[in-house]
């Protein structure tokens, strides 16, 4: 699967929802080998801003956050400092060349194809007692994307877009990641939460999936800004269908699902 052209703005615009999951995530994450000063990666750190977080709760850390979009990756490195860097690399293909006490993804695994396969990369990488944790999305079966990949494959639009969005089994089921993850010498915690975002403004579940998940199509359609228009409003209609406005804003329910493995110490 080709990556996306990513825009931080857009992104950035439903920044206290999407951060949402990663404070849950960080939350249980227990102490990491060699504080006040641990190693830590943050692989897919997008424009930053849970980078940002990570140096927040180990001040004395050393955090380097890994992006393959130059462009999120120029909006990243607003954060840098003296102990917080960002470099490119590919998720697909990053294997660690130094020992991490927590390498942590955020939202990003869901891009890659095969991610369980770099899971014995990531975690020989750890020091003994360090962490991997990750959080995905699991929404892939939800109103959002079951239309947005129906109106794709629909007979205007197949030719141009059919067969190019993620299916469900972009993310495994719960179940399915302890198993990959569990083995001796490692403590796994897997789980799942449903956030009811209220979201607010005109077609705000349109705008959000702007932001990441209907990146693809506005890829595709890049060239066509009138096709892209048209695309966009008989997505926009089914939407309102699907996510009606009520008298306080729009629910938009959102299932994550989070692991966090820790080696033996």
């Amino acid at each position: 699967m080709t990556s996306p052209t990513w825009d931080p703005r857009q992104y950035l615009r439903h920044a206290d929802h999407r951060t949402r999951p990663f404070h849950d995530l960080l939350a249980r994450i227990g102490s990491l080998p060699h504080e006040p000063g641990p190693r830590i990666a943050d692989l897919g750190c997008g424009a930053g801003n849970v980078t940002a977080l990570l140096a927040e709760r180990w001040p004395g850390a050393r955090v380097t956050g890994y992006d393959s979009s130059p462009r999120m990756l120029e909006r990243a490195r607003a954060h840098a400092g003296p102990l917080l860097d960002f470099a490119e690399a590919d998720a697909g293909t990053w294997t660690p060349t130094e020992a991490y006490d927590l390498i942590v993804s955020n939202a990003l695994l869901q891009w890659v194809p095969g991610h369980t396969d770099r899971f014995p990369h990531w975690l020989g990488a750890l020091t003994p007692g360090g962490t991997l944790a990750f959080q995905v999305p699991g929404n892939f079966d939800a109103p959002s994307h079951t239309v947005m990949r129906e109106l794709a494959g629909s007979p205007r639009w197949n030719d141009r877009l059919g067969g190019l969005l993620r299916h469900a089994d972009a993310v495994l089921a719960p179940a399915d990641y302890l198993d990959h993850l569990a083995a001796p010498g490692r403590t796994v915690d897997i789980w799942e939460t449903t956030y009811l975002h209220l979201l607010q403004g005109d077609d705000p579940v349109l705008d959000w999936v702007k932001g990441t998940g209907l990146r693809p199509v506005l890829d595709a359609l890049a060239d066509d800004p009138g096709a892209r228009d048209a695309f966009l409003t008989e997505y926009r209609d089914l939407l309102r269908t699907a996510y009606p406005r009520g008298p306080h804003g729009t629910v938009f329910p959102f299932r994550r699902i989070f692991a966090v493995v820790r080696t033996a110490g």
